[in-house]
């Protein structure tokens, strides 16, 4: 599946939640599909769980 496909459907889901169930599901969507998406790429084994807490440089102080 092409990441334009993948992004249109994202888009449409969007859409129908901010459509027919206002603002506060429009946000909820998009935050649980956030959720998704860092999940996947745990388990893909793309994205560590210490990147998210190891600071940007390592330099020793």
């Amino acid at each position: 599946m092409s990441m334009a496909l993948i992004g249109m459907i994202a888009g449409m889901a969007l859409g129908f939640a901010g459509y027919f169930g206002g603002f506060g599901a429009f946000l909820l969507v998009g935050a649980l599909g956030v959720v998704g998406l860092v999940v996947g790429r745990l388990l893909e084994g793309d994205l560590e769980l210490g990147d998210f807490f190891r600071p940007r440089d390592d330099r020793r102080r």
